[in-house]
């Protein structure tokens, strides 16, 4: 394939370039209201917080930890910028707020379903952070509350509103390299040992029940709080749900595809002998209807890089994104084509996304709506789900429910703390 081939014509490129642009601006008719949010996760969340203060008429109203030293954090830095945020201890008190528009959920896995659920059921739009849901009917049932509710639902998979990745998906679809078959991502980190925690009171700082809030109770221990949880199936989804699910849903995206008819994982800890649960080493592939397949590779104690972020390989030709968003295209010569550079903070783009779809009251305005986030999020637990059952997981393409009625329903559907059920499950 030539150079030629890569690029579209002139107009072509200045609607791709309008696309890109209008995907997260303002509507004119819109672009004063104010928009009062509170963000309930004062680590991840402090992050969203700093971004949300830079923009015009958006008011953080409240910040909201069980942890007291963390959440004095953030309202400290809030009202640094002038916000006059409120300090809250529970996430209740900003949906019983009729000011406020908004809720940013960036707490641990086990409360982005519920949060999402209780805040839509309170007339909220809702931010939710990676991955969706902590299990597989949470994600189902938060699609149906924003549907039922009309709430804007966004899912902090912030790509989703890069620019230059916006462009090479769109030129990807258009046929760049020929019909799309392959994607693979790769994540890696060196994650040290957490070695093996003890039963003991939590920090005095710390609200523990709240912290579990719907998770079944379980005592505090040493070495969990407050970013360990990620490796524990009670409240986390490993590495694959924590970093992978950021590849996958390009990947995915890039693909063109839903729900996946096959899973296949491999891996497990091979590098520390500790309490985590989840694999540091792990690998797994999807296969797609229209003979489409995505694969991952995650290493959680490796540096080295295995190659590019994300590749597509495709009939006439391939693409690579690296981390940064720099996206380029070869030919089956693998000679170099079409390259994209990195545009703008993806974070502060998703998060203008974002406010413009409050605003306009609009859910069709979101870069990733609730309904695709599910679908990507899906892809790790049932990634997860054949890791921990050892099983190649059948499932169907129009839900991505698996068929095989031995494999245990709780890891379809979790259990949940008595006085919380009611309020979750509709």
């Amino acid at each position: 394939m030539q150079r030629r081939d890569f690029l579209t014509s002139t107009s072509s490129g200045i609607v791709a370039a309008s696309i890109a642009v209008n995907a997260y601006a303002q509507p004119s008719a819109n672009a004063d209201r104010r928009v009062v949010v509170g963000i309930m996760g004062c680590s991840r969340g402090q992050g969203l917080m700093v971004d949300l203060m830079k923009m015009e008429n958006v008011v953080v109203k409240y910040v909201c930890d069980p942890d007291s030293s963390r959440g004095g954090a953030a309202a400290k830095k809030a009202n640094e910028a002038g916000q006059r945020a409120e300090l809250v201890e529970d996430f209740r008190r900003i949906l019983d707020d009729k000011e406020v528009d908004a809720l940013f959920c960036a707490a641990p896995n086990h409360w982005h379903g519920p949060a999402t659920i209780l805040g839509c059921k309170a007339g909220k739009h809702v931010y939710v952070e990676k991955p969706a849901s902590h299990n597989p009917q949470e994600g189902e049932w938060m699609v149906a509350a924003a549907e039922k509710s009309n709430r804007c639902v966004q899912v902090g998979l912030q790509r989703r509103s890069n620019p230059s990745i916006r462009e090479a998906i769109e030129k990807l679809h258009a046929g760049a390299i020929g019909k799309v078959y392959l994607s693979r991502c790769f994540f890696n980190r060196m994650r040290g040992s957490i070695g093996q925690g003890k039963e003991e009171a939590p920090p005095k700082s710390l609200n523990y029940d709240l912290w579990q809030g719907p998770a079944p109770k379980r005592a505090y221990r040493s070495n969990v709080i407050h970013y360990n949880w990620h490796w524990f199936w009670h409240w986390g989804n490993g590495e694959l749900g924590n970093n992978g699910v950021h590849g996958l849903d390009i990947c995915r995206w890039g693909l063109n595809v839903g729900y996946p008819t096959k899973t296949i994982s491999s891996g497990g800890r091979y590098c520390h002998a500790d309490d985590q649960e989840t694999p540091d080493t792990h690998q797994v592939a999807w296969e797609f209807e229209g003979g489409k397949q995505l694969t991952y590779q995650g290493l959680s104690c490796s540096q080295h890089p295995p190659g590019p972020f994300i590749s597509f390989y495709g009939t006439n030709g391939y693409l690579e994104i690296d981390l940064d968003g720099t996206c380029t295209f070869y030919d089956m010569k693998n000679k170099l084509g079409e390259k994209i550079e990195k545009k703008g903070s993806e974070q502060e783009l998703h998060l203008a996304n974002f406010i413009a779809a409050v605003r306009a009251n609009d859910p069709k305005m979101l870069n990733q709506p609730i309904l695709s986030g599910h679908q990507s999020t899906l892809l790790c637990h049932l990634g997860n789900v054949a890791q921990r059952t050892n099983r190649v997981i059948q499932s169907r393409s129009s839900d991505g429910h698996w068929e095989d009625p031995s494999i245990p329903t709780e890891l379809w559907r979790r259990v949940y703390d008595p006085q919380w059920e009611s309020q979750i499950v509709s």
